[in-house]
């Protein structure tokens, strides 16, 4: 009797090997099925298509899985956009040590030939001086239209007229900055190169055209004027320009109209008119753009009425109604000194008080 591999009626006669299989040592294991080229179709697949007894089935792909495949694709594509950027990006490196020049400033007291005027009414005080057709507060400092440059584009420029102005909001115009009290809401648009010789101007105030805290902003001495109105008129105008490839310049020239009263003398004291011109120059590279902070490079001021006879590097002393300069103008310089600047006083001209 045949064993279970055999047909019923045992093995066919003539074959090799007295009865066995010549394929008996081939196996057929699923991963030689699975290569076949060849696949039958099954009984129910021919007769319900009528298809041939066998279709061709796709070759077998034995490279990368799709998954694989597209994180290859993916990280090609990036590494060629970081070669592309890296080429291409307009953007210039900064040099190697390139830091923020430091501040120079001038600051100069206007000192009156005559008694200064005043009144109690601080708007009568601004309707009858110069001042009379400035805007209010921050909508005096108006921004000029952006117009690209050769290396910075209109947002770019708009953003340094920005800062800009916020830069002359907060260091003209808050009351807690005029009135001599915090200066961190000034010092945050400061580029960090800039923050020791801001943080030593107030710690060490000196007439030196570097260490004045009134360049960095208007600063009222509290023991001697008060603002009698909060409505601060301005009026001034701002430019953008590139100084080079990597630098955008603006330069600014505003004149601040402050009414001021004798430090708690009252809301019915009489008040006078105190004028500061500020000539400021700003440089922006596209780290300050970035950070929303500038450099401040050159700070002109022109104050009064003052007395030439103080010294107002640490803080402005308006003269007050009814109050005439005193004798005497600033100290002397000494040529010899180094690092010393010639100490200046102007004549606040007759035109630039109210007529009461």
């Amino acid at each position: 009797m045949g064993g279970p591999s055999d047909p019923p009626e045992g093995a066919p006669e003539g074959a090799p090997g007295g009865g066995e299989d010549e394929y008996g040592s081939v196996v057929f294991d699923e991963s030689f099925i699975r290569a076949a080229r060849l696949q039958e179709y099954s009984a129910r697949e021919r007769i319900t298509d009528h298809a041939p007894a066998v279709r061709r089935r796709p070759p077998l792909r034995h490279g990368l899985s799709r998954p694989a495949l597209i994180l290859f694709l993916l990280i090609v594509v990036a590494f060629g956009t970081a070669i592309y950027m890296g080429v291409r990006h307009p953007y210039q490196a900064p040099a190697a040590g390139e830091q923020a020049a430091p501040l120079r400033m001038t600051v100069v007291p206007l000192a009156p030939r005559d008694e200064v005027p005043g009144t109690s009414d601080p708007e009568q005080l601004y309707a009858s001086s110069p001042a009379a057709g400035f805007r209010v507060g921050a909508e005096g400092v108006t921004l000029p239209a952006s117009r690209r440059t050769a290396h910075f584009s209109d947002s770019q420029v708009m953003n340094a007229l920005t800062i800009t102005k916020d830069y002359l909001v907060r260091s003209s115009l808050d009351p807690e900055v005029l009135t001599g009290g915090e200066t961190r809401s000034v010092r945050v648009l400061l580029d960090p190169a800039q923050l020791d010789q801001f943080d030593r101007s107030f710690a060490r105030p000196a007439a030196d055209g570097r260490h004045a805290p009134t360049g960095w902003l208007v600063r009222l001495d509290p023991s001697r004027a008060e603002l009698a109105a909060p409505e601060v008129r301005v009026r001034g105008t701002m430019r953008a320009s590139e100084a080079d490839s990597s630098t955008l310049e603006v330069a600014t020239d505003h004149t601040f109209a402050y009414a001021v009263r004798p430090a708690g003398a009252g809301r019915d004291a009489e008040a006078s008119l105190f004028t500061v011109r500020r000539e400021l120059l700003f440089r922006f590279d596209r780290d300050d753009l970035r950070l929303h902070q500038a450099q401040v490079v050159l700070s002109e001021v022109q104050a009064g009425p003052l007395s030439c006879a103080e010294d107002s590097a640490a803080r402005l002393r308006p003269l007050l109604a009814g109050r005439t300069a005193e004798e005497g103008g600033p100290a002397g310089t000494d040529p010899y000194a180094p690092g010393g600047t010639p100490a200046l006083c102007g004549t606040l001209a007759a035109d630039a008080q109210p007529e009461l």
